[in-house]
């Protein structure tokens, strides 16, 4: 497995190296290394990444081992996780894939259901509560880890993503909170440039950052300069667009998307850096902006954008929720990629439908849909019918060339960067990885009850 071999020892870029120093001590002293080569093997390797005094690295790798040896053998609860025995990489947590939304659907099993009016078990953009005669709105999204070296860009699109999936609820963005973690080497300008990609955009839509977080990754026990943070919206909203509310006869209408993140990395690291500019812009958001304080706003009745695993995913998602039978028509979609973002994937060979496009869907009747369609073209932004929802048993089809092709999820999203390109092509059988994961979340289940009963008393 390429994702099982998961190093305690990673290179961040050409210069800067990263280190687990914690992990790196664990995994020996669970192999039984004898003491004194464990600590001068991790004093060398804390010498290739920090520009420290040898008889420092040498204290603090023994302090490093002094600490995991207290943490030997604790039991409980508290101490201790029932293990899936699948890593997360092997199983696509994180990839937008199948692996990734089962693992997604486990936590919506140990959270429960609630009295959310949009809870995590209808795996939508984000989740809302009543009040007041209101739906109070919030959604999180976690930064493109491969954009730690491009702190502006990590802050810009997390931002834009998290106040996508605000608006496709449809809600009114009124505030975001960020979360920002660098590593113990990295540079403070970090924090900066981040905050200041996540302020260029809230500002351009008047929702002010609030609140926050800011702390190393890891402590003292990471080295090395991986940035990873979030970035979330509340909002407030009277008309909801979740996915639930799609109903058989509507039709599916998309907008023309040039993507964000996930872009913007395989731009960058498959040697088209000019198309990254293509991706920064506030289409998505002054699309839904127009649409809300339109008439036909009300005439909605779900919403979502093309994230998750791209179209493939996002629609598999719908399908599943809203209990239905959706059909794309592939022809419908090939123009509605920014142009050159899609010369870029034709020349780099990944699957259009299963990328993260940034492109805005709508679900609506039929006698809707031309005039949803112009209000969002007043806001320079091309949208048009690509789908129709149906009964039927809960699936997604795509017809391409007159015939009906399956359109379900793959393993993972389409693979958008060389690394990925590799990793892609070896893992694990599926359905047994699926048993481990299944039998960790019943664990966390009734650990979960365990503490509760202890803490209620019952």
């Amino acid at each position: 497995m390429i994702l099982g071999l998961c190093s305690a020892f990673l290179c961040i870029s050409h210069e800067q190296k990263s280190m687990d120093v914690e992990e790196y001590v664990r995994r020996r002293i669970s192999g039984c290394a004898d003491e004194k080569t464990l600590q001068k093997n991790l004093t060398d390797r804390i010498l290739e990444i920090k520009d420290v005094k040898r008889s420092y690295a040498d204290v603090f790798s023994q302090a490093v081992i002094d600490e995991v040896k207290n943490t030997l053998g604790l039991k409980g609860d508290f101490f201790e996780f029932e293990p899936a025995q699948v890593k997360m990489g092997e199983f696509g947590v994180g990839s937008r894939g199948q692996g990734d939304f089962f693992a997604h659907r486990q936590i919506a099993r140990i959270i429960g259901k609630t009295s959310a009016s949009v809870g995590v078990d209808e795996m939508d953009d984000a989740g809302a509560v009543c009040a007041e005669g209101k739906y109070i709105i919030c959604t999180v999204d976690g930064m493109h880890s491969r954009l730690s070296d491009y702190p502006f860009l990590a802050g810009f699109h997390v931002t834009r993503a998290t106040l996508r999936d605000t608006y496709v609820m449809g809600a009114k963005p009124v505030m975001l909170f960020s979360d920002i973690h660098v590593a113990d080497d990295g540079d403070v300008a970090k924090i900066f440039d981040y905050t200041a990609g996540i302020t260029t955009v809230g500002e351009a839509m008047n929702v002010p950052l609030v609140t926050g977080s800011t702390l190393r990754i890891g402590g003292d026990m990471v080295l090395g300069s991986r940035l990873t943070g979030c970035v979330g919206a509340v909002g407030v909203a009277e008309h909801l667009t979740a996915r639930k509310a799609t109903k058989a006869g509507d039709v599916i209408l998309m907008s023309e998307g040039a993507g964000g993140g996930t872009i913007a990395t395989a731009a960058i690291y498959s040697g088209f850096p000019e198309v990254v500019e293509h991706t920064i812009n506030l289409n998505f958001l002054m699309a839904c902006e127009t649409l809300m304080k339109s008439d036909i706003f009300s005439r909605i009745h779900a919403m979502t954008d093309v994230t998750n695993g791209g179209l493939r995913g996002d629609v598999y998602e719908m399908a599943e929720t809203a209990d239905c039978r959706i059909v794309i028509d592939e022809s419908a979609t090939t123009t509605l990629v920014e142009p050159h973002v899609r010369e870029m994937l034709e020349k780099l060979e990944i699957d259009y439908l299963g990328v993260s496009l940034d492109a805005l869907l709508i679900v609506a009747p039929p006698d809707a849909a031309a005039e949803i369609c112009r209000i969002v073209q007043t806001a320079g932004v091309r949208m048009h019918p690509v789908g129709y929802v149906e009964t039927g048993k809960p699936e997604s089809v795509l017809v391409m060339d007159g015939k009906e092709c399956d359109f379900t999820p793959r393993f993972r999203e389409s693979a958008y960067t060389p690394v990925k390109k590799v990793v892609d092509k070896d893992s694990r059988n599926f359905e047994a990885m699926k048993e481990g994961v299944l039998h960790a979340a019943e664990a966390a289940i009734k650990k979960k009850e365990r503490v509760l009963k202890k803490l209620l008393k019952i």
